[in-house]
C-alpha cells in the first residue's frame, strides 16, 4: 500500500512539474440548441424548464415538483420571460444576468458582480441579448458545493405559440466564471 501511495505522489509531482494541473477539468465548447414551451400554454406535460448543468429539458407540473431546473419559460404581459426558481418562490442559487446587445461568441465570462443577476423576478426574453445563467448549487467533482455558469442566446422568440429556441453552452468547472474553455 505504501508503494502505491508513493507512486501516486511521484506521478502527481511529475505532472505538476510539467505544468499540468492534475485537478483541472478539461472541457471543450459544446453548444447545443433547445426548444422550450411557455408555462402559459394549455397543453400538459410540455418541457418548460431547463437544467443547464444536466443539459436537459424539464417538465414543470408544479413549481417544486420536478426536481432541479435553472430557468422556466412563461408568458407575462404579452412577452416571453425566463423565470429563475426564486420567481416562483423556490429557494435556489439559480440566477440570470442579461448581457444586452451581444452575441453568443462575444460573451466569454459570466459577470462577477452578484448584483448583475436576477434571482426572483421574471426576465424578459429578447433577440439580440445573451443571458448568463448561474445554476442552482450542487455537489461538485471533489465534494465541494458548486454553482456552474452557462450562456444562452435566443434564436427564435415565438410569443403567439409560446415557444423559445435558444443556443447554449455550460462550463463544467465548479464556480468558474469562464464561458469559453481556456486555451
Amino acid at each position: 500500500m505504501r508503494g502505491v501511495t508513493l507512486t501516486a505522489l511521484l506521478v502527481l509531482a511529475a505532472s505538476a512539474a510539467c505544468g499540468d494541473d492534475p485537478f483541472s477539468i478539461p472541457w471543450e465548447q459544446q453548444p447545443d440548441t433547445v426548444l422550450l414551451y411557455s408555462l402559459a400554454r394549455p397543453e400538459l406535460n410540455l418541457e418548460a424548464g431547463f437544467s443547464f448543468f444536466d443539459r436537459r429539458r424539464v417538465r414543470i407540473e408544479s413549481a417544486g415538483a420536478t426536481g432541479q431546473w435553472d430557468v422556466a419559460l412563461d408568458t407575462r404581459e404579452g412577452q416571453l420571460v425566463l423565470l429563475p426558481p426564486g420567481a416562483l418562490g423556490i429557494v435556489s442559487r439559480a440566477r440570470v444576468a442579461i448581457i444586452e446587445a451581444a452575441t453568443f461568441d462575444e460573451v466569454k465570462e459570466a459577470p462577477s458582480d452578484t448584483t448583475a443577476y436576477v434571482a426572483a423576478e421574471p426576465v424578459p426574453v429578447r433577440l439580440g441579448n445573451v443571458y448568463v445563467v448561474q445554476t442552482d448549487q450542487r455537489l461538485g467533482a471533489f465534494g465541494t458545493r458548486c454553482v456552474y455558469y452557462a450562456k444562452m442566446e435566443p434564436l427564435d422568440v415565438d410569443v403567439p405559440n409560446g415557444t423559445l429556441t435558444f443556443v447554449f453552452d455550460t462550463n463544467p468547472v465548479c464556480n468558474d466564471l469562464r464561458l469559453v474553455p481556456p486555451e
